[in-house]
């Protein structure tokens, strides 16, 4: 597209310059391939040739001088738009990235207090298994019901046989129930 308005630039150049600087040849040429009425001596010849072919190729020339301008603001204002769009996603990249790094340090303090929580867990189970039944069940029993019935499937096998019989039977009865309901 360059190429070509450059090519129509430099005619449209040649031919205002040779029209201009009277190239009697050419203007031999136009006359024999255009021959005019009797007109007086070579001025009426002469001067519609360059009435003619000048003001059109200097309108041309104008037109493709506008183009270019038009083709020139456009092309800054698609620049000034690119050069925004990579502020702006640089922007969101370091936002993203503060995001993530939140995130992160996000995951690993709960990840670290569900360890501690489960560590504690661990701890309490073992001490219900340490106690004598009688003990164990009898403070199981003033435990919420959902925190005891998840003692009793966290306890091992053992452990929970010994408690069975001390512990609150409807509570237990609720606890097998579930443990079959499971399993389904």
């Amino acid at each position: 597209m360059k190429r070509v308005a450059r090519v129509l630039t430099c005619a449209v150049l040649m031919l205002l310059w040779l029209s201009s600087h009277g190239s009697t040849s050419l203007r031999k040429t136009a006359m024999a391939a255009n021959p005019q009425p009797a007109k007086p001596a070579g001025e009426a010849a002469a001067g519609s040739y360059q009435a003619s072919s000048p003001k059109t190729a200097q309108d041309e020339a104008e037109g493709l001088e506008i183009r270019r301008q038009q083709l020139a603001e456009k092309e800054a204002a698609l620049n000034a738009k690119e050069l925004e769009l990579k502020k702006s996603t640089a922007r969101l990249d370091a936002r993203i990235n503060e995001i993530n790094a939140a995130k992160k340090s996000l995951d690993d303090s709960l990840s670290t207090k569900k360890k501690v929580e489960s560590e504690r867990y661990v701890k309490m189970l073992k001490m219900f298994k340490k106690m004598r039944p009688e003990e164990s069940a009898k403070l199981m029993d003033k435990l919420e019901e959902d925190v005891a019935i998840e003692m009793l499937n966290k306890l091992d096998q053992k452990t929970t046989l010994k408690l069975i019989p001390y512990l609150n039977q409807p509570r237990v009865l609720k606890w097998v129930k579930e443990n079959l309901r499971a399993d389904r």
